[in-house]
């Protein structure tokens, strides 16, 4: 329990702070399972599209620190892979 006042101060900033990540890993999360849907249908042109706008997200996510940089370029890589395979 927070006994002083600046430490009763950071709790209420991460209280806060955690429910912006909280939004923010669920939009991403969103994104990624809208990219996942369109790859396991085989619809190319609903995938690519879902992917153009989740890699913002993605990143964007990643540049906030809601997820690290290397997870965020990975989940983007291995969406990419997946659209591209449905190109074959």
């Amino acid at each position: 329990m927070a006994n002083t006042k600046s430490a009763k101060s950071m709790v209420r900033k991460i209280e806060r702070r955690t429910a912006v990540n909280k939004a923010r890993r669920s939009r991403m999360r969103s994104s990624i399972r809208k990219v996942e849907e369109a790859i396991a249908a085989g619809d190319r042109a609903a995938a690519s599209e879902a992917l153009k706008a989740a890699e913002p997200i993605i990143m964007r996510a990643a540049q906030r620190g809601t997820v690290a940089k290397n997870a965020a370029s990975r989940k983007v890589s291995r969406l990419t892979h997946g659209v591209a395979k449905l190109a074959q």
